[in-house]
């Protein structure tokens, strides 16, 4: 119930309307019987920096920050964690004196979730399939997790190599090699993790992969999708043609919504909660799997 005690928390972003953080959250607040209460705010271009300002001056708990402010918003924050400042992107906002504090908790959430599966980053090949945004946290992620290598795959060279010189100097390891895609079969031998972090077979362009040649299929022992939604992509499909394990972005999605609850509430949610949750965002979003 809703009172002068409760606490609020919530996402800003543009758009916001079909996020599925608040189910995360308030689930979270029911199950630990917390006072808390987590909504959507839609904050208009040029605005996040007062936005910021506002939620502070409110009182607000905590916040995530979505598209297209990730970056943006780290202008108005006293402090940055040190994973969030190196990818240079913030989704989580921590309530501490004088203002927020920044964190990223998209890259610990997919650790989370991988591990959760029993994927393992330590020593691996990896096989990363992108070079914007979201690979190139991925392949933060990679180099600080202590990855063997990590094989860039993109469309543009320019711009795999941009982002591997980028994250080999900023993690001082020289880990990250760039290749186009078409260059996937100079891969070294065996079967190996392969990360999906481009946008290619999103909803509703969900018939595409971004490399459709089985051979390249056969080198992947088990293929980890960011896309939930449709929660088999075709990346997935192919890569279970080939005889690989695959698995979509929802757990992600989940992991780093707990983690911010987490920061938030100074609490650590169990594993058998965060299953408890994903029942219920997987039956929300209709995922039979």
């Amino acid at each position: 119930m809703i009172d002068g005690h409760t606490r609020t928390c919530g996402l800003m972003g543009n758009p916001v309307e079909h996020t599925m953080s608040p189910l995360i959250h308030n689930t979270l607040a029911q199950k630990l019987s917390h006072n808390l209460v987590y909504v959507p705010f839609k904050v208009e271009e040029g605005k996040i920096l007062s936005a910021v300002k506002g939620a502070a001056a409110l009182n607000l708990l905590g916040l995530n920050v979505t598209v297209p402010y990730k970056s943006q918003v780290m202008e108005g924050l006293v402090q940055v964690d040190g994973l969030a400042e190196k990818i240079g992107a913030v989704n989580t906002l921590v309530r501490t004196e004088g203002g927020f504090k920044g964190y990223n908790t998209d890259m610990p959430g997919l650790y989370r979730a991988m591990s959760s599966e029993g994927i393992r980053l330590e020593g691996e090949n990896v096989i990363l399939l992108g070079a914007g945004g979201a690979a190139r946290a991925v392949a933060f992620l990679c180099a600080d997790k202590g990855a063997a290598g990590v094989y860039m795959l993109n469309r543009s060279m320019e711009k795999a190599r941009a982002v591997a010189s980028e994250v080999n100097h900023k993690t001082g390891r020289e880990c990250i090699y760039p290749m186009t895609l078409s260059d996937y079969w100079k891969l070294p031998e065996g079967k190996h993790l392969a990360i999906q972090a481009t946008s290619v077979g999103l909803y509703p362009d969900v018939d595409r992969a971004v490399i459709e040649d089985g051979d390249f299929y056969r080198r992947i022992h088990t293929g980890y999708d960011l896309i939930y939604r449709p929660s088999t992509t075709r990346f997935m499909e192919l890569v279970r043609k080939a005889g690989g394990q695959a698995y979509h972005g929802l757990k992600m999605l989940l992991y780093q919504g707990i983690i911010a609850y987490e920061l938030w509430n100074g609490v650590s949610v169990s594993g058998e909660l965060a299953l408890e949750v994903y029942e219920v965002l997987k039956e929300k979003m209709n995922i039979k799997e």
